[in-house]
């Protein structure tokens, strides 16, 4: 059997779109910015140091976009402020072994066996990831399906926080588990007091459903996403 090829980083295809944009050829960049030589060829991760030394490199690219694909690429002239070392480094994500520092990370798919792992007394999760602005988060986790694309994309990584269902506030995204599928929809009131309707974001692929209250076993709050970058 043929072993699956990794493919490249989001961050990585953002930097070489930056860089075309830009007119510099990879060449260039290497040369003026001390990152790593050959490593956007690769087909991997992308180190915390390179991606700071691309951001020392790029001031006016919108980490925004760089991290999650999503708004525009440079930043815009209205909030084009200079940022210190130390800000630029807490609003990247980064990884740490330390238990004590970011929130767990589970390699494992929400959509199929996710409630194993997090019901387990045993698991470990692979990494922390610490990054600003996610604190609420109680775990990360991988994504795959399209159905909320393009809020959330195939291949993301999100942070969840678990609630109840007293603490939905409809119209936001959750990822809930139900007695046999596991999903990630906006949820919304049904006519029928005892149901919750879940509705996608790709409307043109995937129809709007509604469930049970009583078929939920756990509900966790979406409280982001962002291109996995490691």
């Amino acid at each position: 059997m043929k072993e699956k090829q990794q493919e490249k980083s989001p961050i990585k295809q953002n930097i070489l779109l930056y860089l075309e944009n830009k007119g510099v050829t990879p060449y260039e960049f290497y040369k003026e910015s001390g990152v790593t030589r050959g490593i956007l060829q690769q087909n991997n991760g992308i180190s915390e140091d390179n991606i700071a030394r691309f951001l020392a490199y790029a001031p006016d690219v919108n980490i925004e976009w760089l991290l999650t694909s999503k708004g525009s690429m440079i930043k815009d002239g209205s909030t084009d402020i200079q940022i210190s070392n130390d800000t630029t480094t807490s609003s990247m994500p980064t990884t740490s072994m330390n238990p004590g520092i970011g929130t767990p990370y589970y390699d494992v798919d929400f959509i199929g066996g996710f409630d194993e792992v997090f019901n387990s007394q045993v698991n470990i999760p692979a990494t922390n990831i610490v990054i600003r602005g996610f604190e609420k988060a109680s775990l990360w986790c991988n994504v795959t399906g399209h159905s909320m694309e393009p809020k959330i994309n195939h291949g993301d990584i999100i942070a969840l926080h678990q609630c109840t269902l007293n603490d939905i506030q409809y119209g936001e995204i959750y990822a809930v588990v139900l007695d046999t599928i596991r999903t990630i929809k906006i949820l919304r009131r049904s006519p029928n007091p005892d149901k919750l309707r879940f509705i996608p974001i790709n409307t043109n692929d995937y129809d709007e459903q509604e469930f049970d209250k009583s078929r939920i076993i756990n509900v966790f709050e979406v409280i982001g996403s962002i291109s996995k970058f490691f």
